[in-house]
């Protein structure tokens, strides 16, 4: 596969995350808990692709490997507990204002540990996502009377831990074979979050039909395509293009949320969305030339 056919994974893997916040608000409308409705996400989604992994391509490998790639899902799973956290307490404008710092976070992680510092056409592409995120969130069309010091922290921990995700993403288990490094990581996630949260709706089987058509859809889009797109295509672009493709996540948060909810989306909403996809080709495009010059 070329450079892009990897850049292209990662960006739709980003747009699977953007139809989660959709239907969390179709879930909690229905009178679903936060619990039940993480609960039920990690559960389906990690069921569904260890069916997938029974029917696909597997490598052996160690306990030890297996366990570090398990642990490697945890950021993934404390991701989706500290953003719906976050939703307790913030408007859901500033909630994903808080997730999407994610953008810079990467670089800089990429930064320290790889000690790559970021090019001025990665710096600029930062920047227009950013001023993007703020348009196409609506800051600057509702007034915000007061913001929950509580609920920003539990924001900003969310970009931190979907940082770290996308980085160990793109550097652990690159030998395994996606589907069945991606189920791994899904079952980290699914550990962290009954630990934290234990599992009781599953022993109401009025609540646990009821939640099941939202699971499935919130651990298609949020467990089963994201961890294995991001398995394929991390590790060719690696953690700082990664997190400007995911940057996805946002307009199609606002496109599902004029279509399917039917919220009103202003102009200058819509001039965000365009800014974040203009970000996102910035991103892309330096990163093509330089991987032409280096060939």
């Amino acid at each position: 596969m070329k450079t892009w056919h990897y850049a292209l994974l990662v960006f739709i893997g980003g747009c699977c995350l953007g139809i989660l916040s959709t239907f969390v608000k179709l879930a909690y409308s229905a009178g679903f808990s936060m619990v039940e409705v993480t609960g039920s996400q990690v559960l389906f989604g990690t069921l569904i692709i260890w069916l997938v992994v029974l029917f696909a391509k597997k490598t052996k490998i160690s306990f030890r490997q297996a366990g570090i790639i398990m642990l490697a899902g945890i950021p993934m799973g404390l991701t989706g507990l500290l953003y719906y956290q976050s939703l307790q307490t913030l408007d859901a404008s500033l909630a994903i204002i808080f997730l999407f710092q994610f953008i810079w976070i990467g670089s800089v992680i990429e930064w320290v540990v790889f000690k790559r510092r970021p090019s001025s056409g990665k710096v600029l592409s930062i920047v227009i996502l950013l001023a993007g995120s703020i348009l196409a969130a609506g800051l600057f069309v509702e007034n915000i009377q007061s913001v929950s010091f509580e609920g920003a922290v539990w924001g900003m921990l969310s970009a931190v831990t979907f940082s770290i995700f996308i980085f160990l993403s793109s550097i652990i288990g690159k030998k395994v074979p996606a589907i069945q490094k991606s189920a791994l990581l899904s079952t980290g996630g699914l550990i962290v979050t009954f630990i934290l949260f234990p599992p009781v709706f599953l022993l109401d089987i009025t609540t646990l039909t009821g939640v099941l058509p939202y699971g499935l859809i919130l651990g298609v889009f949020g467990v089963v395509f994201p961890p294995l797109l991001f398995s394929i295509g991390m590790p060719h672009v690696g953690p700082g293009l990664g997190t400007i493709l995911t940057a996805s996540e946002l307009p199609v948060a606002i496109i599902m949320s004029a279509l399917v909810l039917s919220e009103e989306i202003a102009s200058l909403q819509w001039f965000g969305v365009v800014l974040i996809l203009g970000g996102i080709i910035i991103g892309n495009m330096k990163q093509s030339q330089r991987v032409s010059l280096s060939g």
